[in-house]
């Protein structure tokens, strides 16, 4: 009888420290992309302040480029069930990098060349959280932080293998690898190993950053 109260005891204290461990990093990444959201509206404004003539047509290309960014930030959180349909990769970039472009500056700083292929729900989940991460970073710190900034995300398929290059040109010189310890790095590192079964490469080059993600193309299909 002391036993079985012991056990019960044992397995109320294990199911107490998951929870708290489980909410604990909910609480961590809820705080992280609420920081990051605000941070990219912070950036957007500036980049439609410079770009407009007026209030209202600044305050016009503000709504457009905040109403982009909730599209892409529908495609960062889990679909239940039977929500959504499978997206192209070029799309999917293409949305998740919209409000981040500024055409009207010069021809499109931002270009995606990917190879034409479907991806599925779960995968296009982890995928937008990907690039999420990336391009408030680049926002924050990188090419897309200054109007002369550019962006290239190209794409090749190597065997079972797509390669997808994120190369950065034109913003404040990189001065060495910063320290890549962060919640956001480690969500990334994480994704592309377990969701992708691939990785990825940072090359912290003068001019800036490129990163390579590799990854099988059987699981961008699931």
């Amino acid at each position: 009888m002391v036993d079985q109260i012991m056990f019960g005891i044992f397995l109320d204290v294990t199911n107490r420290k998951q929870a708290e461990e489980s909410h604990e990093l909910l609480a961590g990444e809820m705080s992280h992309r609420v920081k990051n959201l605000l941070a990219i509206a912070t950036s957007l404004t500036h980049i439609s302040r410079r770009s407009a003539t007026s209030l209202e047509e600044m305050a016009t290309d503000l709504t457009q480029r905040l109403t982009a960014l909730g599209r892409a930030h529908d495609l960062v959180r889990p679909l239940s069930g039977s929500e959504g349909k499978a997206a192209l990769l070029g799309d999917l970039l293409s949305i998740l990098l919209a409000p981040y472009d500024n055409p009207e500056a010069f021809a499109g700083r931002i270009r995606v060349a990917v190879p034409r292929m479907g991806i599925g729900d779960g995968t296009a989940t982890t995928l937008a959280m990907v690039i999420h991460e990336l391009a408030t970073n680049s926002v924050k710190h990188g090419a897309l932080s200054v109007p002369e900034g550019t962006l290239d995300v190209s794409g090749s398929c190597d065997g079972d293998h797509l390669s997808l290059v994120w190369a950065e040109d034109g913003g404040p010189r990189v001065k060495g690898k910063p320290e890549m310890s962060g919640f956001g790095s480690k969500m990334i590192s994480r994704s592309m190993s377990q969701q992708f079964d691939g990785g990825l490469r940072y090359d912290w080059q003068p001019s800036g950053l490129v990163v390579t993600l590799r990854m099988r193309k059987g699981r961008l299909a699931a």
